[in-house]
This record gives C-alpha cells, structure tokens and sequence, in this order.
C-alpha cells in the first residue's frame, strides 16, 4: 500500500511563495488519512455483522425445521449408544413351524465394577450381596479393597436389578449394553433348543453362542450376517410340544417313573412335531453339567435322542414285516407257541400263559415272546440284522441336534442265534426313542424309509423301500388289533383309530451284571390313524410303577399306554385331525327313542 506523505514538498514550497503555513497542509492530510481509516473499519464491520446475521438465519431456519421433524415423528425411547466396536451383531430368532417364537434376543446389560473409582467399597459388597444372594461377599471386598482395577460382577441384569445397583450409587459400579438369549416359553422345548451363553466379551458386547441342541449345531447360521437376521424355521408345533409336555409331565408323576420320553413325528415328511424328555431345565437359567455319577440323571440328558434302551416287545412287529415281506409267512400262518423256547443254557418265555399255537397276528395282539422268537429263525441273523439296518436302527440318526452322534445303538458284535431271537422282541439291541418312531414311520407310512427331522419340510419323503405296500398295510391292521383286542386296549382313543405296540424291557444293571427284578423301560409305540396313518407317537417312562392296585404294575399295557392315549386325545385335535364317529344303526336309534 502506498502511503500519501503528510507534508507533500511541491505543496510547501508553493505554500511559502503564497506565505501561506505549511503546518496546515500537513494538518488537513493528517485528517484526512484518519477519515479513511474509519472509512475502512467501518466498512469491514458491517461485512462481518452482515455474514453473521445470515449464519443466525440459517442456524434458526436449521433449528426450526429440525423440531418440526421431531414434533410430527413418533416418540420412542433413546437408547444409549455403545463405546468401541461390538464383536457381533444379531443373532438370528428361532421359530416354531406357525412362524411362534422359541428364542430370541433381548437387549441387557452386564455389571462391572473399577474398586479406583469406589468411595465406600466395603458398603457397596454389601449392597451387591444384598441384590445377589449369590455373590461372595468376602471375596468382592477383598477384589474391591485389593490392587485389582477392573472386576466382573454379573454378565446380565434384569430392568429390576439394574435398577437397584444403580441405587447404591456407588461411581465404581458400571453397566455395559449387551445382548442375551431369550427363550420366552421357559422349559418347553428344553432339549430341542439345548441352549446359548457367552463367548469373547468385553464391557461393551458380548459374543452369544449357541452351547447345546438346535443352538449349536446351527450356530454359525444363526450367527451369520448374511441371513439378514431370517429366522431360523422348526417341525415342532408351539402348542402340541407344550400339550404333550403337559401330559408326559402329569403321566410321569401319575407312574411314579423317574424320568420319560415322548417322539411325535409326521410319518411322510419326517417333521418332528414334538419331542420331550423329562426331566427338564429352563433353557435361560442352563444347569450345570454333572461332573460325576450317570449322566442320565442330569435334566441336560435329552432321553429321546441319547437315550439308549432296549425297547422290548416294540420290536415284534419287525420281525412279523420282515417275515411277511420275504413270504415266510402270512397273518394266518399258525406258529408253535408252547414254551420255554431253548437255546444252550438259554430259556425264552412268555409273560403269561399262551396258548400251544397262535396265528402271526395272534403272535402280534398276544405279544408271545416265544411265537416271535420261532419266526426270527426262520428269517435268519444276517437277513434280520440288514433288515434292522435298512430301519435305521443300527446307526445314530442324523436329526439336526448337536447331541445325536451320542445316541449310537447298541447291537450285539456276535449277531448268533440266540441274539436274533431275543433281539425280535426287544432285548439285545439297544435304541432311542427316536430311533422307534423313525423305524414304525418307514415301516407303516407304506414302506418307504423317512428320515427324522426338526426344521420345517412340508415335503413328503421318497426314501428308500424298505417293505411292500401289502405287508405296511397287513402291519397297521395287526397295530390296531394290539389296542382292540390286545396288550394295550387301554390305548384306544374314540375317533382317532390308534395302532400300536407295546414293550416292557427289564433294565439292564448298572454294574453289567445281569437285569433288575423290579426295574423296567415301559415303551408304547402307536401310528395314528391306523388305517391311514399321519402321526407316530413314541412314549418311553424309565422305571414307571402303577401302584393303585394290590401289587406295583410295571408293564407298558399298565403305564405308558394310558398316557399315550391321553396325549393323541389332547394333541390330535390340535394337529387338525377330525374324529372319525362310528355310524349308528338306525333302527336301534328308532327303537330306544321308542
């Protein structure tokens, strides 16, 4: 910038030839430069209130429509943002084949504490022990007081909890948002969801993880970004799970049996519909593992799929279907019943008198071990044992739960004479409940082998045939003559035509060294209906007693029956199966009203 001088020399010298002052001209430019300087000043001031004056419009038109936004928005609850980096997002919901909730997640928090920032730690354990009786005092005052900085109090709260630890007010107490799994129907379908905790965690998010049954095997599915959070789909049926726990419930108790099992499966599609074993456990309060003693006594023990047993007179109709289809005989064959059949050292016999000769179906309705063992020999030991393979009934079945590989069948390493005979009826082979139902839905859905699962199909299997069409359907009648006429009458349900067969094995000791005396595996394996079955139903009770009359009833005609029949009567309905009413004759109809 080039400066005017205040005392110019042209100016003066003219100034002196005029004797006019110089200090004048010096005065006047002097004046002068300060106007402009004003000038300047004044000029940059309005500028910057003009910029500042348009920067408070903008923010009060910013502010303005911001809050009409919020006015005409629906209000909902803040939710407080987490620090760092969450090690997952959502785990993906678990539904029932109605689309039902059988797990979900539900936004939580955990509680840590840092004892630095803590004013009265010693007051704050106590408080703590107060709102968790399950907490060890002396060992959070010793964390609290000691050199730790950082200590995990609880790894979920509830609402309620939360609320009470923030009451002790305490600035060392702090929360940390996470998620935790929640199965909202509590025990119902315990063994089937099996159950989830946590894997990595810090103060901020917690890494859910699936532990056991559905959970873990589907894990990285329902952990997997990619799904967009699409739920994963069951067989099971909400409402008939939770009936037929109800009733093997009440049927345990009613029998005095130490635990029970119960299997209802779709005969074409393989849809397990239902599946119990009790005991139980609340999936979101998960029980520890047994470290010692039977691990079937733990309520984790899913009896259904890991439980082995011999199933016992369950198995006759193998026998009879195998017979049958290799043309050895017929429903009218008449076969040798007189006992004991011997064996070496060996002595079969029945468990009440039987007639000298009985037709296969008689064999079937009256359950004669004998009959049954004479009609194994005639089919053989290798022919039997390929044929109980092709049922499925040698190998763990491959339904979707993480502890099925445990549920391997016990078959004899010596397939002799004497195991083919007792194994017709039920005793030296050892299966799951499951493994039943899969093997009576392949033998009677019309013969073609069906493989159990527990995600939702609606597709009607084409497996393997395993049997005729003739010999499923000579099969189902002599079912339903074992309830019309048989071992398990009291397994008729009016309007649902039910067919079945019951079993009663002695329980194998638990030192290896022979059979309990009063100890047995009550089993009532029924289709319904018979004539043209939809549904298998599977009961099992361990060590069941019926005791209302003079002397304990243990067999399966006493125990496991009327409770199977108590569940098709509660659960049919339920799966859209209408009744079918005997017809009435019309003049006996004419003649009471007469």
């Amino acid at each position: 910038m080039i400066r005017t001088p205040l005392r110019p020399l042209a100016r003066i010298l003219k100034a002196r030839e005029k004797g006019e002052d110089p200090s004048a001209i010096a005065a006047e430019n002097l004046r002068l430069r300060h106007e402009a300087i004003a000038d300047k000043s004044r000029a940059r001031a309005e500028g910057r209130l003009l910029v500042l004056g348009a920067f408070f419009a903008v923010a009060f038109v910013a502010i303005g429509l911001r809050m009409g936004t919020i006015a005409n928005s629906m209000p909902e609850e803040p939710r407080t943002a987490a620090t760092g980096n969450p090690i997952i997002g959502q785990r993906a919901d678990i539904v029932d084949r109605n689309g039902r909730i059988l797990a979900t997640n539900l936004e939580t928090h955990s509680l840590y504490a840092q004892p630095q920032h803590m004013i009265d730690p010693i007051r704050a354990a106590k408080e703590l022990k107060a709102i968790f009786p399950e907490l060890n005092e002396e060992r959070m005052i010793k964390d609290f007081t000691g050199k730790r900085k950082f200590v995990w109090i609880r790894r979920q709260l509830s609402p309620e909890q939360m609320q009470l630890v923030h009451d002790i007010g305490s600035p060392g107490l702090l929360f940390g948002p996470r998620e935790m799994r929640l199965y909202p129907n509590g025990p119902i379908a315990s063994h089937v969801l099996g159950g989830a905790s946590y894997g990595r965690e810090d103060v901020a998010s917690a890494e859910v993880i699936g532990v056991a049954g559905i959970e873990r095997r589907f894990d990285s599915l329902l952990r997997d970004p990619a799904n967009e959070g699409k739920p994963l789909e069951l067989s099971l049926d909400l409402t008939v799970q939770a009936a037929t726990e109800e009733v093997l419930d009440g049927g345990m108790k009613l029998m005095n049996a130490k635990g029970a099992a119960a299997v209802l499966m779709d005969v074409h599609t393989g849809e397990i519909i239902a599946l119990a074993s009790l005991p139980d456990f609340d999936p979101n309060n998960r029980p520890q593992v047994l470290l010692k003693g039977d691990q079937s006594d733990s309520p984790l023990f899913n009896r259904a799929v890991q439980g082995v047993y011999e199933l016992g007179s369950t198995f006759k109709i193998f026998a009879v279907a195998q017979a049958m289809e290799l043309g050895l005989v017929n429903p009218q064959t008449i076969i040798d019943t007189k006992g004991p059949l011997t064996w070496g050292r060996f002595r079969i016999r029945d468990s009440h008198s039987m007639p000298a000769t009985l037709t296969v179906e008689d064999v079937i309705a009256e359950s004669s071990n004998v009959g049954t063992g004479r009609i194994a020999m005639l089919v053989g030991g290798d022919r039997q044992s390929k044929f109980l393979a092709s049922l499925g009934l040698t190998e763990p079945t491959q339904v979707e739960l993480s502890e099925a590989p445990s549920g391997q069948p016990l078959v004899p390493k010596n397939w002799s004479e004497i195991s083919t005979m007792t194994i017709s009826f039920g005793h030296g082979i050892s299966d799951s409940p499951l493994h039943l139902a899969s093997a009576y839905a392949s033998l009677l859905n019309g013969g073609t082998r069906v493989l159990p699962t527990l995600l939702k199909t609606n597709v009607v299997q084409h497996g393997a045939r395993v049997v005729s069409e003739d010999t499923s359907a000579k099969a189902r009648h002599m079912l339903r003559r074992v309830v019309e006429e048989g071992t398990a009458s009291m397994g008729d349900v009016p309007g649902y035509e039910v067919g079945g067969k019951t079993g009663t094995a002695d329980k194998p000791r638990t030192d290896g060294r022979g059979y309990y005396d009063d100890k047995v595996i009550a089993t009532f394996a029924s289709i319904f209906p018979a004539d043209d079955p939809k549904y298998v139903l599977i009961v099992t009770l361990d060590e069941p007693s019926e005791n209302s009359g003079e002397k304990p009833r243990r067999t399966a005609g006493w125990t496991a029956v009327p409770v199977a029949a108590e569940m098709i009567r509660r659960v049919a309905p339920l799966l859209g199966l209408r009744p079918q009413l005997e017809s009435t004759d019309v003049a006996s109809v004419t003649l009471t009203s007469n």
